[in-house]
């Protein structure tokens, strides 16, 4: 088995769908590529640190920290 091409299809689909969702109206949550914050992504393309509540209700089992801002280019 080629793992590279798994990996690729994975990482791709992974892309397609958190595309999607946010092209729906739907925020994204997810770890960011250095796994150590929790991030909401807006469909307007703002993204926001976050702490999960555990045992909260599922539409209010997180706080935001703060905006994570974007390097200027």
């Amino acid at each position: 088995m080629d793992t590279d091409k798994v990996t690729a299809a994975v990482v791709a689909a992974c892309r397609t769908a958190r595309l999607e969702t946010l092209a729906a109206g739907v925020p994204v949550f997810y770890v960011d590529a250095d796994g150590k914050t929790n991030v909401m992504e807006m469909p307007d393309g703002n993204k926001f640190e976050i702490r999960y509540i555990p045992g909260a209700p599922a539409d209010r089992n997180y706080e935001v920290i703060g905006e994570l801002i974007r390097p200027a280019a």
